[in-house]
């Protein structure tokens, strides 16, 4: 297995994971969002809370130029260090939400 399959794979199990812990009622869902063609992939909360609509990202993942990019963590959850527990090497992880600037000085990829 090549190791953007792998790394697809890896994001799916992270995504499923949360999707099944998440506290969604009978009228908010939880929504695994994964276009595995063009390498996006995300967990979304959709529904309605009485007259509140509910609709927003909990988590979002990028494959780009074979890096995952980490876009949206709306959890409490270290996503990246599980990237890293599951074999992915830290210069393969780009944490999309901060900017460049902010990225040189993690551990992880610039980008």
């Amino acid at each position: 297995m090549d190791k953007v399959e792998q790394y697809r794979q890896f994001i799916q199990q992270i995504l499923t994971e949360h999707a099944q812990i998440a506290t969604p009622t009978d009228t908010v869902k939880a929504e695994l969002i994964f276009d595995t063609e063009r390498d996006h992939y995300q967990l979304a909360y959709v529904g309605w809370q009485g007259d509140k609509r509910v609709f927003g990202p909990v988590m979002h993942f990028d494959i780009q130029e074979g890096k995952i990019w980490i876009q949206y963590n709306g959890t409490e959850d270290l996503v990246a260090e599980r990237l890293v527990e599951m074999g992915v090497p830290t210069t393969d992880i780009v944490l999309g939400f901060h900017s460049a600037f902010k990225r040189q000085f993690s551990r992880y990829a610039v980008g």
